[in-house]
């Protein structure tokens, strides 16, 4: 028998419904961080699975209306470069080196489109919106 509670005193029934509350708490508190760790798990296989996509990717970009073709990977490395041989001119490289320039940015530029489209839902999913570039 504990002390100070006397024979048929049934305790600190107040105490007893404190503890009970705080122990339910704290198991709903536990299932809601299992809740979480399943939905970050759950994201990150979407994340890798998106990263595999965008290293597979290939883009285009051209410039001078397609005098010069430019494709870029998922890594952002240069695969190909294509140059129409109306632009190759030895007297005018500038003109030549400005189409390549062209190209390259605007292959890099649609790997950015690429890559918002490929993660948006995921940046839409995690409630951030994907920053501007």
């Amino acid at each position: 028998m504990q002390p100070g509670i006397t024979p048929g005193d049934p305790g600190d029934l107040g105490a007893f419904g404190r503890q009970a509350q705080q122990a339910q708490q704290a198991q709903q508190a536990l299932g809601d961080l299992q809740s979480a760790l399943a939905q970050a798990q759950h994201m990150q296989q979407h994340l890798l699975a998106a990263q595999q996509q965008i290293a597979q990717t290939e883009v285009q970009g051209q410039a001078g209306g397609g005098l010069v073709e430019v494709t870029l990977n998922g890594q952002g490395k240069v695969v190909s470069v294509r140059v129409d041989p109306s632009v190759v001119d030895p007297a005018d490289v500038e003109t030549l080196q400005d189409l390549i320039i062209g190209a390259l940015d605007d292959a890099a530029e649609n790997m950015r489109d690429t890559v918002k489209t490929i993660l948006g839902p995921l940046a839409a999913a995690g409630g951030r919106p994907l920053p501007e570039s």
